[in-house]
C-alpha cells in the first residue's frame, strides 16, 4: 500500500505508523472525524469519502482548504518554490536574510504558500508559533534547500493531496471541544493530540488539564474512537496511560523518532493506540493490511482530479 505523504512537515508526523493505525479502523457508515489534523497524513490515507477535519492552527486549515478550492495547485507551488528558492540561494547570511523576509511576510499576511515554505525550510522539521501566533522556528541553514528534485517532491505531494481531498471533506478551525460532540454513533474519531511530556510544539500549548478534558469528551462520545499517544520509552512511562487511558483497549508498537532536540526524544519509543471498540488483534506489533476502500478511493480520485486540473498541474 502506497502511503500518501503530505507537503506540510512537523515533528511527530505519523507517516510510518499510518498502516498500523488504519489496520485498526473499524467499518463504519459515517464520517472520519479528526480534531487534531496536524499534517493530515492519517486523514489523507483514511479512505473516507466524508470527513470533518479540524485544527486550532488556522494556517494548516487555510493551506488545505486552498488546495481543495484549487487556489493552490501543483503548478503554482512549483512556480512559487522555484522563485523563493532562487532568492534563498542568493541571499545574504547564507540564506538567512531571505528566510527572514518570508517569515516576516507570512507573519503579516498569512499566505499559505509562505507557510509551506517555512514548514520545509524551518529547523529540524519543527512547527512552533509564539503567543502572538507568529512563526517562531529558525532557518534550517541550508540556502540550497529548494533544489529542483526537492521542489518536484513537494509538488508531487501537493498533487497527491489534491487527488485525495473529497468534495465532502470539511476543513474548519476549531478546538476538539467543539468537534467531538458533533460525532454520531456511525462515525469514527481519530485523535492525535500533542504527546504530553514529549512534544509541546502545539499551536497553543498542551498540558495535563487538556489531556484530562480530552479523556472526558472521548469517554462520553457515542462514536468509536482511536487515540494516538506514547506508552513508554527507555527512560520513563506515560503516566496518562495508567491515570486515564487504561480504561479503554490499548495496543502498542515499537517505533523510532529521528526528531527532537533532546537525545531522549531521539530514541526508540513504544507507541500506543487507545480505542473504545472490540478488535481481535495482537496487543503489540500486530500486522497491517490495506483496506480495499483506501485503494479504491486513491484510484478514483486520481482519475477525477486529472480531468479537472490543467495538464501542467498533473505530475
Amino acid at each position: 500500500m502506497r502511503i500518501i505523504v503530505p507537503p506540510i512537515k512537523s515533528q511527530g508526523i505519523k507517516t510510518k505508523l499510518v498502516p498500523w493505525i488504519q489496520a485498526l479502523v473499524p467499518k463504519v457508515s459515517g464520517q472520519w472525524i479528526e480534531p487534531f489534523l496536524g499534517t493530515g497524513v492519517v486523514a489523507f490515507n483514511s479512505g473516507f469519502r466524508k470527513a470533518l477535519l479540524s485544527e486550532i492552527n488556522p494556517h494548516i486549515i487555510r493551506f488545505y482548504q486552498s488546495i481543495k478550492d484549487h487556489d493552490i495547485t501543483p503548478s503554482s507551488v512549483r512556480r512559487y518554490l522555484e522563485n523563493e528558492g532562487l532568492h534563498l540561494s542568493k541571499a545574504a547570511e547564507n540564506g538567512y536574510a531571505h528566510f527572514r523576509v518570508v517569515k516576516e511576510r507570512f507573519n503579516a499576511h498569512k499566505n499559505p504558500l509562505d507557510f509551506l515554505f517555512l514548514s520545509r525550510a524551518g529547523f529540524n522539521g519543527m512547527m512552533r508559533f509564539n503567543r502572538n501566533g507568529e512563526w517562531n522556528i529558525p532557518f534550517c541553514k541550508k540556502p540550497n534547500r529548494f533544489r529542483r528534485s526537492y521542489i518536484t517532491k513537494i509538488v508531487n505531494q501537493v498533487h497527491d493531496v489534491a487527488c485525495l481531498i473529497q468534495p465532502e471533506w470539511e476543513f474548519i478551525v476549531a478546538p476538539f471541544e467543539k468537534i467531538i460532540p458533533l460525532a454520531t454513533k456511525d462515525d469514527i474519531i481519530y485523535c492525535d493530540p500533542p504527546y504530553l511530556g514529549r512534544y509541546v510544539d502545539y499551536y497553543s500549548g498542551w498540558n495535563e488539564g487538556d489531556e484530562e478534558k480530552l479523556f472526558d469528551f472521548l469517554s462520553t462520545t457515542p462514536a468509536r474512537f482511536i487515540l494516538s499517544t506514547w506508552h513508554h520509552n527507555d527512560f520513563r512511562e506515560n503516566q496518562m496511560i495508567s491515570k486515564l487511558w487504561s480504561k479503554f483497549n490499548i495496543v502498542t508498537r515499537d517505533h523510532f523518532y529521528h526528531s527532537g532536540g533532546n537525545i531522549e526524544n531521539r530514541r526508540a519509543i513504544v507507541e500506543a493506540l487507545v480505542f473504545n471498540f472490540p478488535a481481535s488483534i495482537k496487543k503489540h506489533n500486530y500486522g497491517i493490511e490495506p483496506k480495499p476502500e483506501q485503494l479504491l478511493l486513491l484510484k478514483e480520485r486520481s482519475t477525477y482530479i486529472a480531468k479537472q486540473l490543467d495538464r501542467e498541474d498533473v505530475i
